[in-house]
């Protein structure tokens, strides 16, 4: 049976430095129902000459101004015609032989959202640290106790479609935004206890400063009021966090191991 088709997107702003290390961890995949589309909103760094440079290779490029990140997003999905999407922002990469897990899991299993697990990487592409996926709950992400791996997890195209896209509104937990309103439609959430990619961290990258975390802080804070979720006080919340850690024990197992070793 064919694998089903696999939509990537990209979004590229000004991060030169990474991109070609990006898109190559994309083409190398070894998966040829693969539909990889660009979207670079106007960088003045070399990004531009470096996507084109790769032009016979991409699907579709676009090149012109957004509203953000998660604009670029939902230009980028309007344009797809895969069966199972994907996005890969221009600093991480996607781990040698992911697509084709992927797609074997979407043919086996009822999976909507697809997850797994990564590591923080450097700008040398060094391991930090591991990084992992829980089972998605939507109180747990209103109290910070839910992660969801973005570089890692993948969803059908059809649910996607059924929700607004991406929230142009939110400028710094668009993916996670995303997970809640596709949880909603009645997504059934999967986490493989694989590690698949790497999530660069370092001074420059939008997740590596305190305005980030601040802002995070304030984007969780807005959904809880918005889902009518009260957040608990410090102790209460790390229990929350302990059992919804204890509802994945293969993933607590990897979690503690971590401890010890970071690849």
């Amino acid at each position: 049976m064919e694998l089903k088709k696999i939509s990537i997107v990209t979004i590229s702003f000004n991060q030169a430095e990474f991109l070609s290390q990006t898109i190559n961890s994309i083409l190398d995949q070894d998966y040829e129902n693969l539909e990889y589309i660009i979207v670079d909103a106007g960088s003045t760094d070399g990004s531009r000459e470096i996507i084109e440079s790769f032009a016979n290779r991409i699907s579709k490029i676009i090149f012109e101004k957004d509203n953000g990140p998660a604009d670029g997003l939902n230009k980028g999905f309007h344009l797809a015609s895969g069966e199972i999407f994907g996005y890969l922002n221009s600093d991480d990469i996607l781990y040698p032989g992911v697509l084709r897990k992927v797609g074997k899991e979407f043919l086996k299993t009822k999976v909507d959202v697809l997850s797994a697990h990564g590591h923080i990487i450097n700008e040398q592409n060094e391991k930090i640290k591991r990084i992992f996926s829980h089972n998605f709950d939507l109180k747990q992400y209103c109290l910070k106790n839910c992660v969801v791996i973005q570089p890692s997890t993948f969803f059908k195209a059809s649910l996607f479609k059924k929700s607004k896209g991406f929230n142009v509104q939110n400028k710094i937990a668009w993916d996670g935004e995303l997970m809640l309103d596709l949880s909603k439609l009645g997504a059934n959430f999967i986490v493989k206890n694989q590690f698949w990619s790497g999530f660069r961290l370092y001074s420059n990258s939008i997740s590596g400063n305190e305005e980030y975390s601040k802002k995070l802080k304030e984007d969780y804070l807005r959904l809880s009021k918005k889902h009518g979720i009260k957040t608990p006080g410090f102790l209460l919340s790390k229990l929350f966090w302990m059992l919804n850690w204890f509802s994945q024990p293969s993933v607590l197992f990897q979690r503690l191991l971590s401890i010890f070793i970071s690849k």
